[in-house]
């Protein structure tokens, strides 16, 4: 771990709850990206509201497609951490965690992440 990337303490997030899960994808090319092995990188966006705090959404990378996520599903933030980046004059904070997973007894069957959901545009937002 080097300073950049900071561990972060999962518990202290509150109530965490998949909206989405999608490939993480190039801009430019629409290409799936890829961690440094070679395996797909996925956004997972969870909603999560720390006690006595506004709620927030975060996106979070992981490296291979979580599985059995549906939209609304309590989760788990395994191995979370944050990073700084830079790029371009532009910088921001940005999420990845060695994966999320399904709470233990959370509701299964609901709607599958990715389904019944608006198109979406080039940055993520709505056409």
């Amino acid at each position: 771990m080097s300073l950049k990337n900071l561990p972060l303490d999962a518990s202290r997030m509150g109530i965490a709850l998949c909206i989405s899960v999608e490939p993480k994808t190039d801009l430019e090319t629409g290409a799936v990206k890829a961690d440094r092995d070679g395996v797909p990188q996925w956004t997972v966006s969870v909603a999560v509201r720390p006690e006595a705090s506004k709620a927030a959404v975060i996106e979070i990378t992981v490296s291979g497609e979580p599985v059995g996520l549906g939209i609304g599903q309590h989760v788990i933030l395994n191995g979370l951490e944050a990073f700084w980046w830079e790029m371009n004059g532009r910088s921001g904070l940005a999420y990845r965690a060695e994966s999320v997973t399904a709470a233990p007894g959370s509701v299964t069957g609901l709607v599958p992440a990715g389904e019944g959901e608006a198109p979406r545009g080039p940055r993520g937002g709505v056409k």
